[in-house]
């Protein structure tokens, strides 16, 4: 399926900036090993591969538009060490004249390719890295050679059924060990189709698939790169293989009737949690074949909209970021030494070896420097950054850039590990795990996507935008009822739940996952896994209405549990039920009729006029009664008062009048919310 696209001429800003004409050098090299079987990198464990799928590759794009000249090389790799690519950088540019700051190179991130680096059980392979290395320095050389006028042009389209979020959120009575021996896991990756055990996703998708096209002055196709956030999709057996990336490439460039000597290259975009299954739906099956083709049809598509100038003012910032790692204390690093002392040659057997050794690599390297890199291409930006970046990263700086349109390249420049956010740390999981693949502070995402943002506004001379909430039916409806106090929980980061009226903002409480999908197409939710909201300041009185848009994320075979959906002091809305049986609304000793069907939204609304109760089930009352008014408290949004329990799901909106709606009020803004809501 081809999704929206959107085309972008470019256009040279800065009065200082005289256009001269763009020109671009392009070139190819192969990198595959000339020895076989060979041990590639990829898995918790080294494994060996006995052929070659297709060749390794690693491809160079080199602009120059009068004033500055920037080099971009994409590698068939899972990733490479920093050490390494300065290296590389610093022979290039002693050949090219290129600064070693105006050259970018990533890995493509493919599972399927001999080491470059040291990455839990597999040890780099120095021969293979000294091939590589040659190579690298020849692309660089080659690229800058092959100078010639050209042209640029740049598209973008939506391809949403191609990636997933890959990492998901397990019950709370499934939690699982770490390597350590200690129950932290909440969240892990690859939860398996429709797995009872997992509730959804951590975090939300980056669809956008990001053309960047080179042309000649008469049309001859002279480069392509493309960017698209997906993480591999993996071959059967032992074989070394460029994954997706590398067969995408060369079907496209067969798909535009490119020249032999022009190059396709695909980069990764910001996939750490991304992967092409669809965890919530049953099994389909897929292979390199069959994903590249698909993919290769939809940047035809967008291709073919491209719009193309021969002129365009580049710019490039370079910024290092120094970071510490989460180093172990003095009691884990005691149990490394300890199984370390144990594992026959050093070589790990399964993951607690492997992390044993992990522990011993961060003790003796604490600190680790980053190379952020901003790229400028007229009115698109290209950020890049050397780590496995999650996909709510990659849409902050989209949606905050002061660019028209941009995209990031990840694992460039060095492979420092993932980045999750700092709020998914306290769910746990493989991409918390202490590593040198996932090592770094709790703040890193935060510092680094602030870095990056801070230079895409000097680069653009102009200060990024603010993420606004989306335009919905429901949000509308809302709006012209006029609350007292209104919490959309769509935030991005941070731990601040924006009051949008009332000056009455809630605060985030660990166990929370952002920007998941709302009720409706482009709303945003924050997940509750343990978490909550807590609002100080916020007093109901003895008349009030309080709606809700909920979404219950445990089903009946869950354990016996209570989950509120909100409490002030004794007021409290909650989902009661038992192990097998559906759940039902609760407030006080007043209980609902209706069964709350799990993992779906309602709408939820509880009038108070004094003594009478009514409470609403998505527009329909489902509770009358009378109950005084009790002594208010603080407002908690997912949790029971003491905390003693909260909500397992997702909260879209929660809105306050400080006065009693009517039924027709109420039953309005649930009919309004249920036409457009998303199944």
């Amino acid at each position: 399926m081809v999704g929206r696209i959107v085309a972008f001429a470019w256009l040279a800003s800065g009065a200082a900036w005289a256009a001269e004409g763009l020109r671009a050098g392009v070139h190819e090299v192969d990198i595959s090993p000339e020895r076989l079987p060979i041990i590639v990198s990829g898995g918790f464990l080294a494994r060996s591969c006995e052929r070659l799928e297709a060749p390794l590759k690693a491809r160079a794009l080199v602009l120059d538009d009068g004033r500055l000249r920037l080099a971009i090389a994409i590698v068939d790799t899972l990733m490479m060490p920093r050490e390494l690519l300065d290296e590389v950088k610093a022979r290039a540019s002693r050949a090219t004249g290129i600064p070693p700051e105006r050259m970018l190179i990533a890995a493509t991130h493919t599972h399927s390719a001999p080491p470059l680096m040291g990455a839990l059980g597999t040890d780099p392979n120095p021969e293979y890295a000294a091939r590589v290395r040659e190579r690298l320095v020849h692309l660089l050389e080659q690229g800058a050679a092959r100078l010639l006028p050209a042209r640029i042009g740049w598209a973008a389209v939506d391809a949403p059924e191609y990636t997933h979020c890959r990492q998901w959120i397990l019950r709370p009575d499934k939690i699982r060990q770490d390597p350590f021996g200690e129950p932290t896991v909440r969240a892990n990756m690859h939860p398996g189709y429709q797995n009872p055990e997992f509730i959804g996703p951590t975090g939300p998708v980056d669809p956008e698939l990001s053309l960047v096209a080179v042309q000649s002055p008469g049309g001859e196709p002279l480069a392509v790169l493309a960017n698209y956030s997906m993480h591999y999709v993996g071959v059967p057996g032992p074989l070394v293989s460029p994954d997706y990336f590398g067969h995408f490439s060369e079907k496209l460039k067969r798909r535009i009737g490119a020249p032999e000597s022009s190059v396709v290259m695909m980069s990764q975009g910001t996939s750490g949690d991304l992967h092409w299954m669809d965890y919530a739906r049953p099994k389909r099956e897929m292979n390199l074949d069959t994903y590249s083709e698909a993919l290769a049809g939809i940047a035809l598509e967008a291709y073919r909209k491209i719009r193309y100038r021969e002129s365009v003012e580049l710019g490039m910032l370079e910024e290092r970021l120094t970071l510490r790692r989460r180093t172990p204390d003095a009691r884990r690093l005691a149990w490394a030494r300890e199984l370390f002392a144990k594992i026959p040659e050093g070589k790990p057997r399964n993951q607690p070896e492997v992390y044993a050794r992990e522990q011993i690599y961060l003790h003796e390297e604490p600190v680790r420097e980053l190379k952020l890199q901003v790229i400028k291409l007229g009115d698109l930006a290209i950020a890049a950054i050397p780590n496995e970046v999650f996909a709510i990263t990659g849409l902050k700086i989209k949606r905050h850039s002061p660019f028209a349109r941009t995209f990031t390249i990840e694992l460039a420049n060095g492979a420092e590990g993932y980045i999750p956010p700092p709020e998914l740390f306290p769910l746990g999981g493989y991409t918390t795990w202490p590593a040198r693949t996932a090592a770094l502070e709790t703040e890193a995402e935060t510092r680094i996507a602030e870095t990056v943002m801070g230079m895409l506004e000097r680069l653009a001379g102009k200060a990024r935008r603010p993420i606004a909430e989306p335009r919905t039916s429901y949000a509308d409806a809302l709006r012209r009822s006029r609350p007292t106090a209104w919490w959309r929980f769509g935030e991005i980061s941070g731990t601040k739940a924006r009051d949008q009226v009332g000056g009455r903002d809630g605060v985030y409480q660990t166990g929370y996952a952002l920007y998941l999908d709302g009720a409706e197409t482009g709303a945003r939710a924050v997940h509750l896994a343990g978490g909550y909201v807590r609002v100080t300041g916020a007093r109901l009185g003895e008349k009030y209405t309080v709606e809700l848009v909920f979404w219950n994320g445990l089903d009946n075979d869950a354990r016996a549990v209570t989950g509120y959906l909100w409490s002030a002091g004794s007021e409290a809305l909650g989902i009661q039920g038992a192990s097998g049986q559906p759940g039902r609304l609760f407030f006080g000793r007043l209980v609902g009729r209706t069964a709350i069907a799990p993992r779906s939204w309602n709408h939820v609304a509880v009038v108070r006029d004094g003594a009478r109760l009514s409470l609403y089930l998505n527009g329909t009352e489902e509770i009358r009664g009378e109950a005084p008014p009790a002594p208010g408290g603080e407002l908690l949004f997912g949790a029971a008062a003491d905390q003693s329990a909260t909500l397992e799901g997702k909260l879209d909106e929660a809105v306050f009048f400080d006065r009693p709606l009517s039924a027709a009020q109420i039953r309005h803004h649930a009919d309004t919310l249920r036409s457009r809501a998303v199944p």
